[in-house]
């Protein structure tokens, strides 16, 4: 099954919304509140151009903030009944591809430190841990990936 990742647009907000929320539902009771991208502003990051989708259904996505000198991978979620099928790591390699395409050097992104599955799979793909920090209420981990241009 291959998928084509395109911008998302106003129509797939309420996608965006279900797929985000079917990813990461499961963690509330492990970390005891709704995960931060769970409350994101979805219609306005498809608005500023920072959600990318694929599937038809839309089944996966990221978030994207574009800086100076990194992209910062805000969210990445695929719906649970596309889990397993390697869609996961053709969007991390979509956002290596977006970021080399900016110029960009790095990408950043954190998880929550409850979320140890994540712990796992980024540096499977070339992510190494930062630090770990307490913002707010949440816990993270933040990592980051160079990248050759």
């Amino acid at each position: 099954m291959t998928h084509e990742i395109r911008l998302a647009e106003a129509a797939d907000v309420p996608a965006v919304k279900a797929v985000t929320d079917a990813a990461y539902h499961h963690y509330i009771a492990r970390i005891g509140r709704v995960p931060a991208p769970m409350e994101s502003d979805h219609a306005q990051n498809v608005a500023a151009g920072r959600v990318h989708v694929t599937g038809d259904p839309v089944v996966g996505l990221v978030v994207l903030y574009a800086h100076e000198d990194h992209l910062y991978l805000d969210n990445i979620a695929v719906h649970p009944d596309a889990a397993g099928k390697g869609l996961g790591g053709r969007l991390l390699s979509f956002v290596d591809a977006h970021a080399r395409a900016l110029a960009l050097p790095e990408i950043r992104l954190y998880t929550n430190a409850m979320m140890w599955e994540n712990q796992k799979i980024y540096p499977r793909y070339g992510y190494e841990f930062v630090e770990r920090r307490v913002e707010g209420i949440y816990d993270r981990f933040h990592y980051r990936k160079r990248l050759t241009i």
